[in-house]
């Protein structure tokens, strides 16, 4: 399970591009987001790595 807070991550349009963005890096992985806390949980056989630098280039790096 990989966990990333998301500071960027403010409103449902952020939530729908954040999920889009893992997908696309994996389109198996299972995510939870929890708005209110910023905070993304990933389930994926891949490396936390894979999804940090896709979800930068969108705007939401992790903190």
């Amino acid at each position: 399970m990989i966990d990333l807070t998301l500071p960027g991550m403010t409103c449902g349009h952020c939530v729908r591009a954040v999920t889009e963005t893992v997908h696309r890096v994996d389109p198996s992985a299972k995510i939870e987001i929890d708005l209110a806390t910023h905070r993304v949980q990933i389930d994926s056989s891949k490396p936390a790595q894979a999804f940090v630098a896709p979800l930068a280039e969108e705007g939401y790096a992790p903190a």
